[in-house]
């Protein structure tokens, strides 16, 4: 039977009059909110909890949405629920939250908490998993999705398009694909800043001022970036294009191929996957009871 939620969207796709409820009121929180809102989203339909009274003295004056406390009788006619609270703490938040709330479809931007432990704890199987990085705060982010059997087609699309403002997502099949995305563009960011961090070093050893030398890694990587989205080459091919025999680059490399680097960087994100599904089972159930994956058409 369709919730209420996929008979207002089957009649009006692109509805704007949903209330949301987002549960926790940080960063990646502010981001999503944001997107919605230059979207279109009417700041009156947002509600967020958010325990720190400074933190919601923020949301009300920046984004001028509803922010309290704690759960409360204002959350029981949210159809979407966000929750974006710290792992650690999401299972205390839904058990004290779920009781305000009625069957809306439930978000969960939660790194390493499973999208089946969350179903056990709402109670419902309308649950999505989605794996943001924080490139979302400035609308270029990578999403993974997991969906379990209760979300349809329609809640499916409406997770992508409240998803659509913070950049690109793409959907997985199993918890196992989701702990990938949380090493490869979960920490992503992360591995792209640490080498950035190494090659301004490097540029200021070479004689630039910081100013100079932040600058001028910016620019090379913008632009190699912007390179390889024009070019439907290999990363190598385009590697081996600037790389002449005998010349500069090629001196360079053979020094990051001599220190391990490319192992390195493969050992680093096959760590991040380990420490990834470690997380599911410390902040989530071990042995519960599967919850069914898909999504029905």
């Amino acid at each position: 039977m369709a919730s209420n939620l996929e008979l207002q969207l089957n009649s009006n796709p692109d509805s704007t009059d949903l209330r949301l409820a987002f549960v926790g009121g940080g960063q990646m929180a502010g981001a999503l909110i944001k997107g919605l809102l230059a979207a279109g989203w009417p700041a009156d339909r947002i509600t967020v909890v958010e325990p720190d009274e400074s933190q919601r003295d923020r949301l009300r004056s920046t984004l001028q949405v509803k922010a309290i406390p704690a759960g409360s009788t204002e959350l029981c006619d949210a159809e979407v629920v966000v929750w974006a609270v710290k792992p650690q703490v999401l299972r205390q938040a839904i058990s004290e939250t779920v009781p305000f709330l009625s069957t809306p479809l439930h978000i969960s931007i939660a790194a390493g908490v499973r999208a089946s432990d969350i179903a056990i704890w709402a109670a419902s199987s309308r649950v999505v998993r989605v794996m943001p990085n924080m490139s979302a705060t400035v609308g270029a982010g990578v999403a993974g999705l997991l969906a379990l059997d209760g979300v349809g087609n329609v809640d499916k699309a409406l997770v992508e398009r409240i998803l659509r403002p913070t950049g690109f997502s793409f959907w997985v099949d199993s918890e196992d694909r989701l702990d990938a995305v949380t090493a490869i563009s979960g920490s992503g960011p992360a591995y792209v800043f640490y080498f950035m961090e190494a090659f301004q070093k490097a540029a200021e050893r070479a004689g630039f001022d910081s100013a100079q030398a932040r600058d001028l890694v910016l620019r090379t990587v913008s632009g190699a970036v912007a390179q390889a989205k024009q070019n439907d080459a290999g990363f190598s091919t385009l590697r081996e294009k600037v790389t002449s025999q005998r010349g500069t680059t090629e001196a360079a490399l053979a020094v990051l191929e001599g220190a391990g680097w490319p192992h390195a960087l493969g050992a680093a994100v096959e760590a991040a996957q380990a420490r990834a599904f470690e997380l599911s089972n410390e902040f989530g159930n071990p042995g519960n009871t599967p919850v069914a994956l898909g999504g029905k058409k």
